[in-house]
């Protein structure tokens, strides 16, 4: 099985951090957020990655080489110019042999305690059930942000809640892939916008709903929590 991986990113608020490594070679508990990655997708089944790569895409290409070191084949899909997360993974799809029918995709900023054989039983499901079906997304609870304050009808103060989870879920940066959505992709732009709302408007597109950890790393602390979770494996 192929993965993409997004790997392109800045990272400009985990700055100096990013000023020398794209944002997903940032390390997490002494190991870049990438290769926590890849032994994600090796339990899963996956033996070949292709790096969907740009900013100082030379980092990762000197840190994985060929990939024989971890355990896996390291493929690389480097933009000259940004072409956006939708045009990116369309250019990295040629990397990808026909052979293959289903290709794993995430950002390279996400640490999560789901797993991809989970995501893919949901998606052979949906396939089983619908063979139009084209994609499947991991998808998290939204946590609101902001402490919430519960009072009585009165308006006295009666506790107050941190972290609470939402009714709402959001796109968790994971993804399953027939290989014939390379032709719904943009050539610059990004899938998120332009070919997942398409998807959804003609019923290809399901969704795994998980409330096991996840994280996008793209602060100092969602980095530290990052860690938390690692370290206490």
């Amino acid at each position: 099985m192929y993965a993409l991986i997004l790997a392109g990113g800045k990272g400009e608020r985990l700055r100096p951090l990013t000023d020398s490594l794209p944002k997903p070679m940032v390390p997490v508990c002494g190991k870049p957020i990438l290769e926590h990655q890849v032994e994600w997708l090796k339990a899963g089944g996956v033996t070949d990655v292709v790096f969907l790569a740009g900013y100082r895409w030379e980092a990762i290409k000197d840190y994985f080489g060929d990939g024989k070191a971890f355990g896996i084949n390291a493929h690389y899909s480097v933009e000259d110019s940004p072409l956006g997360r939708g045009g990116a993974i369309k250019m990295g799809f040629p990397k990808v042999p026909e052979t293959e029918e289903t290709v794993a995709v995430l950002n390279g900023d996400i640490i999560t305690a789901e797993t991809l054989d989970n995501l893919s039983a949901r998606h052979r499901e949906r396939r089983a059930a619908n063979e139009s079906h084209m994609a499947t997304i991991l998808v998290v609870p939204m946590v609101s942000p902001y402490g919430l304050v519960d009072m009585d009808e009165t308006g006295t103060v009666t506790g107050f809640r941190e972290k609470v989870e939402m009714e709402h879920w959001i796109n968790g940066g994971i993804y399953l892939f027939e290989r014939s959505i390379a032709a719904e992709l943009p050539d610059l732009g990004d899938h998120e916008t332009e070919t997942f709302p398409r998807l959804a408007q003609t019923g290809r597109l399901a969704a795994l709903r998980s409330r096991c950890f996840w994280r996008s790393v793209d602060s100092f602390k969602d980095l530290r929590e990052a860690e938390e979770h690692v370290g206490s494996r």
